[in-house]
Order: structure tokens, then sequence, then C-alpha cells
């Protein structure tokens, strides 16, 4: 048996029991009520990745100015300029040596981000035995895996099969109306997968058309089902007809009262030469939905954009000048739109809650090839964007003399800036990370965010928080203590095992500031109960033992 099922039959089972005051007591299993309701992320935290995809040509995206000498003669029909008129970016003359970078001439968008402290490089990412080919790699990603594991999951799928239990029975409801996760594409990506293949999200081109193909389907499913194997995935199946016909109606309304912010442009085009096929930009119509549908107040936590072309063997910069062509519009494409995006949900003051990265299959080899183009490599960076950062470089530029074959070798796994996000960002449990399947890397996360990423671990004066009761465990009367940040209706009720409330403290608005409330629970049975917070959006759940 290995750790994950040892870990999974455990907590079916219940831990040992114990004693408080000689009343027994057992520790509750991860898949109790009572537990996810105190696991539960509550924060309104977004994610939103970008594929690019193809596999991004990292040493060209970011040049290690260390070692351009290296680079420009391992390189050099590809090579971006030094100097000139297009020369390179520099992109922070304060980091140390082997850190010191210069962006492509034409990601100007990304190094405002990055000096005001929105954006962070990830060097050298990947993982070991990296795999080459366009499909197994980006599985491998998508499924939160190894080189050598065949998940028929992905990692998103199976924190929000967990964050979700039931899902789609119950879904969409008072409290989640929206969409878990989407993706603007045709089809739903191996990463939204749970266990037993059901995605988690939903893909559309956009939220009209979605509407308009669900609204003209028009079917009267049955109702009752087969007593077999064949009748529960048909019963699914209109369950997921129904719930697309109820996200349909919402994704509607929520994105036209969404607006798009007035004097921010969102680039279409590619102003300098490039193939015909590379000039138009992909992404900026994508953003512009995700701006639309986050202020007209959607709660989707994960969306999933993409822009190809990256699988750049041929042609990858123009021949007269490298700084240039299909690599160099594709990067203009990215980097105009992530600050156009920003400077549209900062306006609408939404830009805090939302974190954009990017990640690709694999890098590009080393060495340039005859066609004025680098073949598929390993390692690249990864880029996030987005206020709550720290911002800044983590890891070290590549050792261009130190190679795997060509191609670079990878100092952090994939997998860390996942756990890093799920949990710092996404607020996730270090069950949920398990659920994951990154429970391994739970104490390898990277220093990604600053003290402006929200969650329930915040402290400041500015969020308003529960404190922890007393006494606890009580036998009579319980004090709890709460501050506001702002003037809100304030809601704090006990609930048994199952998460029904039994008890109402407090519910009703409040001023800001300080508050303290005392409860008499004497009428209340013996036993372990959870109490809840609600203040705006700030919800949270804490453990009550009752003598």
């Amino acid at each position: 048996m290995n750790r994950r099922q040892f870990v999974k039959k455990i907590s079916v089972l219940g831990a040992v029991p114990f004693l408080i005051n000689g009343l027994p007591f057992s520790v509750f299993g991860k898949n109790t009520i009572l537990e996810q309701l105190l696991e539960k992320s509550d924060n309104d935290n977004i994610l939103v990745m970008i594929q690019l995809h193809g596999g991004n040509d990292g040493l060209n995206t970011f040049v290690p100015l260390n070692q351009y000498s290296n680079y420009y003669n391992q390189r050099a029909n590809v090579a971006l300029p030094y100097k000139g008129k297009r020369k390179i970016l520099e992109l922070d003359k304060s980091l140390i040596d082997t850190q010191q970078l210069a962006l492509h001439p034409d990601m100007f968008g990304i190094k405002a981000l990055y000096d005001a402290q929105s954006a962070t490089v990830v060097q050298n990412v990947g993982y070991e035995n990296y795999n080459m080919s366009h499909f197994r790699s980006r599985d491998i990603m998508f499924m939160g895996g190894g080189y050598n594991d065949m998940f028929e999951s992905g990692w998103i799928g199976r924190f929000l099969n967990y964050e979700n239990p039931g899902y789609p029975t119950g879904y969409p409801s008072t409290s989640k109306p929206d969409p878990l996760a989407l993706e603007l594409g045709d089809t739903a990506s191996l990463a939204y997968h749970r266990a037993n293949g059901i995605t988690m999200g939903l893909s559309l081109a956009s939220p009209q058309s979605f509407y308009d193909l669900i609204s003209g389907v028009g079917i009267n499913p049955p109702t009752s089902f087969p007593d077999s194997y064949y009748g529960s995935e048909l019963e699914y199946i209109m369950q997921m007809e129904l719930q697309a016909n109820s996200y349909a109606e919402r994704l509607k309304t929520v994105y036209d009262n969404g607006v798009n912010s007035t004097g921010v442009d969102y680039p279409k085009l590619y102003p300098l030469n490039a193939p015909t096929q590379f000039k138009k930009n992909h992404l900026s119509e994508q953003f512009k939905i995700l701006s639309k549908l986050i202020s007209g107040g959607s709660g989707t936590k994960i969306y999933i954009i993409r822009i190809g072309g990256f699988d750049t063997h041929a042609d990858q910069v123009e021949k007269h000048d490298n700084s240039l062509g299909r690599h160099a519009a594709l990067l203009y494409h990215l980097s105009s739109s992530v600050k156009a995006f920003y400077d549209d949900l900062n306006k609408s003051g939404n830009d805090q809650k939302v974190l954009t990265m990017t990640f690709s299959e694999f890098g590009r080899r080393v060495y340039s090839n005859a066609s004025y183009g680098t073949d598929h490599g390993k390692a690249a960076p990864v880029m996030l964007f987005g206020p709550g950062l720290k911002g800044g470089v983590i890891g070290n530029n590549p050792d261009l003399n130190d190679l795997d074959k060509g191609n670079l070798k990878y100092d952090i796994d994939y997998r860390r800036i996942f756990t890093s996000i799920l949990q710092d960002w996404l607020g996730a449990s270090s069950s949920a990370l398990n659920e994951a399947y990154f429970d391994g890397f739970e104490d390898q996360k990277l220093d990604l965010f600053g003290t402006k990423a929200t969650s329930e671990k915040d402290n400041t004066n500015n969020i308003s928080k529960l404190e922890n009761c007393y006494p606890n465990p009580v036998q009579n009367k319980v004090t709890f203590k709460f501050y506001l940040a702002n003037a809100e209706n304030v809601k704090i009720y006990i609930r048994n095992s199952a998460g029904d409330v039994i008890n109402t403290v407090v519910n009703e608005k409040r001023v800001k500031g300080n508050h303290e409330i005392i409860t008499n629970l004497t009428g209340l049975n013996t036993g372990i109960y959870i109490y809840t917070f609600e203040a705006g959006k700030n919800k949270m759940a804490k453990q009550l033992i009752k003598m």
C-alpha cells in the first residue's frame, strides 16, 4: 500500500479515540462535513492561466545578460541584439549578477508590470526526465504528475472536487451560482477532469455563444433512469445538461452586467513585421471577456485561456532582423494584453484579487537550427502577474555551460508553483493539497505573495476577522470576539457535524470596530461543533467543544 492509499484509508476509518473530561472524541477524517467546513477556502481570489501552446522559447523571452556572449554564440541566427534601436530591455539592475536578465524588446508591458512589483519571473521550471512531446508533456502538467504518471484526472479538477463535494448535484446554488472553472475554447482540458473523468469546469467561446448554443438544444430530459452503470451515466449527463442551462443564463447575465473600463486599449494587431497569420492578437479578446465577467460579479475561481504558435522550428525571427517576426509578435500579444487586462481590472477595482500565470509544455533547445528557429527543449521560465505578488525573480539564470544534451536543466519543479498558488493564493488546506496530489510539495513552496494576497490568515486591520472563542472547551457561557473593517451585516452560527445551524449567535448589522458577544450554551448537548463567521466576503470556521 502506498502513502496516498494509506492516507485515504486512515481518513475513512478515523483516528484513535481520546478523552476530554471522560468523554470520548475522535479526530475527524478529512472527508467529514465538519472538517471540510473548517478547511474550505472562502477567499474570492481568482487564478487565470495562460497556455503558451507549442513550447515557448524562454531564452529569447528572458535573455541571460551575465552570459550574453555564450547565448549569442550558441544561437547567433535568432539571438536578440544587445545594442541598437531594437535592443533587449534590461529588467532590473538591482538583481544579483546570476539573475541579471533582459526582456524581448516587445515586452514593455510586462516590464511596466515588473517595475510596479506586479510581476514575478520563475526561472528553469520543469520536472524530472522531461518529456519533449507536445501532447505528453502538456498532459503531465495538466494532470499534475511526474514523467511516468498516467492519471485520468487533472490537478484543478481534483482540487475543485474536494472543495465542492457532490458536484454537479446541487450546483449551481445560491452561494455558488457561477461555474467553478471556465476555459475559453472548444473543449475542457484534462486539468479540469476529476478522478472519474468528469470535468469540473465548462468551456466556451464566449458567454453569448454558449448561451445561444444551450438555449437552442430544447429537449425534455428523462425523469427516471435504469439501475445500472449506464443509468448512472445517463443521469449524470442529464444533470450536466440542466446545469449547463442554468450556467448559461447566469453567464449571460454576469457578462451583460460587466464592463470593460474606458480608456483601456486592448491591442488587436502586432504593429511591426511578422507573418500575416501571427499579426492578430488572439489574447486581447479573451482577456476582455474575463474582465467583463469579473467586473460583472462572476465567482468563478479558475480560468484557462491560450495562445498558439510557439512551436517555432522555423522562421522564429525575420532573417534581416532577429528582434522581429513570429516570436516577437507572440510576445507582444502576451505582454500588451496582460498589461491591458490589469489596467482594466485596476479601474474596476478588481486587480488585487486576480493572479495570472503563463505555462508552456516545454522550452526550446539552446542551439538554434539552420531554419532560423529552435527545436523542442526542456526547462523554461514561468511568468506570474498581479499586485498580490511580491515581484522579482526567483532562481538564477540557466547555466549555458551546463546543459542536458543541448537543453536547459530544470531547477524548480512546476508543481512547487502550483502548490504555492493553491495554498497561498486560493487558500487550499493540507487535505486539499493531498487531493490535488501536491501534498509532497507543501514544504517546498515558493515565496510568491506579499501582504496584499487576501486569505483567511490575513491579520491586518483592514479585513474583518474572527478571533478564537473562549473558554474552549466550554461548559456554560462562551465569548465570541471579532473585528469589522466596515459597518456590515455579521453572522455567527454554531453548527453540528452535519453543518446544520443549531444556534444563531448574531445575525445583524454592526458598526466598524471590535465586538464581543457572550452566549449561554447551557442547553447544548456535549459534543464537537463548529462556529462560522460571515462579514461581507470574509468567511471563517472554527471548532468549538461543549462539555
